[in-house]
């Protein structure tokens, strides 16, 4: 069966469902590819702050430790707006009236922190030109798939997954929403040599968030106490995030964002893979991983 005629025979949630079309080959929602001009467009500022992921691998949370930063550890700061309106996806354009992505960004008084899941070839290019500051965070496949597997059951607009091992196949062929996760991380990895790009990886972050956080900052050009490095991360903490309503989503309509089915905020572990991955599924993401890497120098742990 086609990959076309697969995603057909999927059962639609609702007809808030969008469509997938491709943008210089790389999968979007259709009505980002009917937005792509005013997205590439896009006029960045020289002071612009881009936190940029593959989808699920930890993008809210950097989100909230790059704004808990910027507000010198003050969660009352933080509580200002929802995550998505503080830190608005660029490329995000859902069904109207809801406001796009790139309008919120543009409408933010500066400086401005952008969120976006964008490879780097489709990155606008006025951020190129204007030198921007990025931080890219990636995270293991095998424990991404899953949370984007999860992600899909709850979110409206995305079309059902199937079963595990048919999202599996699906998600490892790069046939989901934002591509391939395999070019997305390599080619932010080796973009690293040549523009303001912090490379960090979610297992880093979960194993020792007192070092990666201080790595931020730096990034950032701010100086923070140890008092304060110590409040952010208790405020970031997983299991604070996910009963925190300005970075949970729930704040979202349920038409949206159905938490009853599973909930944004998820686990977040590392290693949640093994109750979902056959051993046979494991080795031959492996095998995958080891060839679409290969000499890159680019690698990630599965389990802490």
């Amino acid at each position: 069966m086609s990959f076309d005629s697969e995603m057909e025979s999927l059962n639609l949630k609702s007809n808030m469902t969008l469509k997938m079309v491709e943008v210089e080959g790389v999968p979007f929602f259709n009505t980002i590819a009917e937005n792509w001009d005013s997205i590439w467009s896009f006029k960045a500022r020289p002071d612009d702050l881009i936190i940029c992921t593959y989808p699920k691998s930890g993008t809210t949370w950097m989100q909230e430790i790059v704004d808990m930063i910027q507000q010198g550890g003050d969660p009352q700061k933080c509580a200002r707006a929802p995550i998505y309106t503080r830190i608005p996806l660029l490329e995000m354009c859902p069904p109207r009236p809801r406001s796009f992505g790139f309008e919120l960004a543009e409408a933010m008084p500066s400086p401005r922190s952008i969120k976006t899941h964008l490879s780097v070839q489709l990155l606008p290019p006025s951020f190129w030109q204007h030198n921007c500051k990025i931080i890219y965070v990636a995270r293991n496949v095998k424990d991404c798939a899953v949370s984007y597997f999860y992600f899909h059951l709850m979110h409206s607009y995305f079309p059902e997954p199937g079963n595990w091992n048919q999202f599996l196949d699906i998600f490892t062929a790069g046939k989901v929403f934002w591509g391939s996760w395999f070019d997305h991380v390599r080619g932010w990895w080796e973009a690293k040599d040549h523009h303001p790009i912090l490379y960090l990886f979610y297992e880093d972050i979960k194993e020792d968030p007192v070092r990666e956080i201080c790595k931020i900052a730096q990034f950032l050009g701010l100086e923070l106490s140890e008092q304060v490095v110590n409040q952010i991360v208790q405020h970031t903490v997983f299991e604070n995030m996910k009963v925190n309503p300005w970075v949970n989503y729930t704040t979202l309509s349920p038409s949206i964002m159905d938490h009853t089915v599973s909930p944004f905020m998820r686990k977040g572990t590392v290693g949640d893979w093994k109750e979902h991955f056959t051993v046979a599924q494991s080795e031959w993401l492996d095998d995958i991983c080891a060839r679409e890497l290969e000499g890159s120098g680019l690698t990630f742990r599965t389990h802490l």
